[in-house]
């Protein structure tokens, strides 16, 4: 067992690695931690929100992207791909690439069972420190479930469920709504232990 310690790599090395690698990894706190590939739930989840949310902001200030961009966090502590980001305004980003956002609005996680004391937990943490952060959206893959954490004026956090496919989603921070069906569309709930979930 080597007790060699782990080289500490700069959030500058991070980039310049990331930029040049075929798959993704986040960075916190001086090291690189490979993803997962998402499920195909997961992946359509996103597009649906993220076509959702599009179409509705399209005539507003607002900017939706997929989890191929970047989010900055902390410029010496985490880098990480949100599911899907918000922002509203100009975005702001690291460096002239353009591919590592500093300001969103919004942050939805698509939850797993490998990320989701994590998501819930140390990421919403840290993903509390953006001072341009309203709402954080948490995601079931199995079953029908959203969860909204919206930053009131008082810096406190207003939480809501959504557990029927009946419900509309209220994204508080972008005045719109998308109805649970629409968040859901196609999608086959399937057991992360294998087999349907009826």
């Amino acid at each position: 067992m080597s007790t060699a310690p782990k080289r500490y790599i700069t959030p500058e090395e991070y980039l310049e690695i990331e930029r040049r690698a075929e798959c993704k990894s986040e960075y916190h706190g001086g090291e690189m931690f490979a993803m997962a590939g998402a499920s195909a739930a997961q992946t359509l989840m996103v597009s649906n929100l993220v076509r959702e949310l599009g179409n509705q902001l399209k005539k507003t200030d607002c900017f939706v992207y997929p989890a191929d961009l970047r989010l900055c966090v902390r410029e010496d502590g985490l880098y990480t791909y949100p599911d899907a980001i918000v922002v509203r305004g100009r975005p702001k980003f690291v460096d002239a690439m353009n591919d590592t956002v500093t300001n969103p609005t919004v942050l939805i996680e698509v939850l797993s069972p490998s990320t989701e004391v994590y998501d819930r937990g140390k990421k919403f943490e840290m993903y509390r420190e953006l001072a341009s952060l309203q709402e954080y959206i948490l995601v079931a893959q199995y079953h029908y479930s959203v969860e909204t954490y919206w930053r009131r004026p008082d810096g406190s956090w207003l939480y809501s469920s959504y557990t029927s496919p009946d419900d509309t989603v209220t994204f508080r921070s972008l005045e719109c709504a998308v109805a649970m069906n629409e968040v859901y569309a196609k999608v086959q709930f399937d057991n992360p232990e294998g087999g349907s979930v009826h």
